[in-house]
């Protein structure tokens, strides 16, 4: 499910640009986060950052590590930690897929986005493995020549 669906009104707030760099992505899942109330005042200011990020499976739960979500700059002495450990809230169905999945060596969960559908903060969670280097030089080479050839085709018209 992408973060410009038609179920629901949305608003990205913010984005892992590295991601999509870094790593092939499989499947993407839709998922909650469960957030304390400073954290999500914050994250409708934008004040937050997926980068190094990252979601793993303990004791049949989802969990995302190492997203910063900045102070509520209002908050008094109840506000949040910004690094903290959040729980991500998936089907038990999509958490079995995702363990079965996790196992296989080179998997990994990472956080492409995060936005609110619905008043609700929601994680666009990737199952991806990881691009070697060369891999990536190719990427790069492709997303080149295409932008030559749209450049080409806008000067001709």
């Amino acid at each position: 499910m992408s973060a410009g669906s038609e179920n629901g009104k949305q608003r990205v707030i913010i984005t892992n640009r590295k991601a999509r760099h870094e790593y092939h992505i499989d499947e993407v899942y839709e998922a909650g986060i469960a957030l304390k109330g400073t954290e999500v005042k914050s994250l409708r200011l934008g004040n937050a950052n997926l980068q190094d990020s990252y979601a793993f499976v303990r004791a049949g739960e989802v969990f995302l590590e190492g997203m910063h979500i900045s102070p509520y700059e209002f908050g008094n002495q109840f506000n949040h930690e910004p690094k903290r450990e959040r729980k991500l809230l998936l089907n038990k169905r999509e958490i079995r897929k995702l363990i079965g999945k996790t196992k296989e060596k080179g998997f990994t969960l990472v956080p492409l986005s995060v936005y609110f559908k619905n008043g609700k903060a929601k994680i666009e969670l990737a199952l991806a493995r990881g691009k070697k280097s060369y891999d990536k030089r190719k990427t790069i080479a492709e997303r080149d020549a295409k932008r030559e050839q749209e450049r080409e085709l806008r000067q001709k018209f």
